[in-house]
């Protein structure tokens, strides 16, 4: 029975108040999200690191317990992963790791878990439906990295990005569909789902990284697969910080402009598959306040992919090709993105 190793990639999640300002140092000591050099790197991210940590301890983070689930979280999809891997291909050994990019468990701790268990097979799976080099493409420099660091040898396939993937999807509309139709049968008018996810600098964008073009691929699949007729829907981008311009529009502009139609407002992730602090605070309360200041009729949340086992079933199957195979692609084989994005992982 060969041995399958599968390393599911995610941010990191601040385990404790104490550790807000050593995972933002991390954060934005990555050259793919502050691309200086390492000295100026080193400035800016202290500086960031200081000012931020002080402000989400006493708020963001207060709201929460002190602490991200977001690493409770990705090991109970790492779990039902597993579980549904071995239902589907008994004839295979799989172990699913998780792998944090910013805080604990990091890079080296699970290539070296890794190397320990002896795999004969690793499949790289981002827990980010979009590629970014922002996020996939650091966690693959990192783990790569790390993993030479280890003395991984065992042959390696890659898990790009799954923007269209077929369960991601339905799991999506499914929970789009109910959160809609029981705003639907209170609200005056039909509700507008906004398909909010984590912005960029709109210079990354410009320099070929394809994260914005694969979720407005996710967002247009998901809208038709809900089946709603006449679905009003629109792309926004939250979490902006810093002076650079940023794509958009932003999440607190589309819901001004909903505010300014008089429809209600149901906001959808779609970017993340995991509940951690950009949903359960900055949607669920930041956003639902800021909405009932504008005066939006009603306002609802619709939870992120989480175990559902339509995206985990989608994502054991990607797995599973993957592991039959070599290099890097998509859910849907080879290169997903148009040729102009010349920062797509397979370019």
């Amino acid at each position: 029975m060969s041995r399958v190793a599968v390393v599911l990639f995610n941010l990191g999640g601040r385990d404790s108040p104490e550790a807000i300002r050593p995972f933002l140092k991390n954060f934005f000591m990555d050259k793919n999200i502050i691309a200086a050099p390492r000295p100026v790197r080193d400035v800016i991210s202290s500086l960031i690191a200081n000012r931020r940590s002080c402000r989400e301890a006493k708020e963001s983070y207060a709201l929460l317990g002190g602490k991200s689930p977001l690493l409770d979280n990705t090991r109970a999809q790492a779990s039902a992963l597993e579980e549904k891997l071995r239902q589907d291909a008994p004839g295979t050994e799989w172990r699913v790791f998780v792998s944090m990019r910013y805080w604990h468990p990091l890079s080296d701790t699970v290539a070296r878990e890794v190397r320990q268990w002896g795999p004969e097979k690793i499949v790289l799976t981002p827990l980010y439906p979009q590629f970014s080099t922002t996020t996939t493409g650091s966690s693959l420099q990192d783990w790569a990295r790390a993993s030479s660091k280890a003395g991984l040898t065992a042959p390696v396939a890659t898990l790009c990005c799954y923007p269209r993937e077929a369960g991601f999807v339905a799991a999506s509309a499914e929970a789009i569909r109910g959160v809609y139709m029981e705003m639907a049968a209170k609200a005056p008018r039909p509700p507008r789902v906004l398909f909010s996810a984590h912005g960029l600098p709109e210079k990354i964008i410009a320099g070929g990284d394809p994260y914005q073009w694969q979720c407005e691929e996710s967002a247009t699949a998901i809208a038709a697969a809900t089946g709603i007729a006449n679905l009003d829907w629109q792309i926004c981008y939250q979490s902006r910080v810093g002076p650079l311009k940023w794509i958009g529009p932003s999440t607190e502009e589309a819901l001004q402009k909903a505010a300014h139609d008089g429809v209600p407002v149901i906001v959808y992730p779609h970017a993340f598959v995991s509940e951690h602090v950009e949903t359960l605070v900055e949607i669920e309360i930041e956003y639902r306040h800021l909405a009932q200041q504008m005066g939006v009729p009603a306002f609802a949340r619709v939870k992120t992919a989480g175990v559902s086992p339509a995206f985990i079933g989608g994502l054991a199957a990607a797995v599973i090709v993957r592991a039959g195979s070599a290099g890097i692609s998509s859910s849907e084989g080879g290169r997903l993105c148009p040729p102009s994005f010349r920062r797509c992982c397979q370019a």
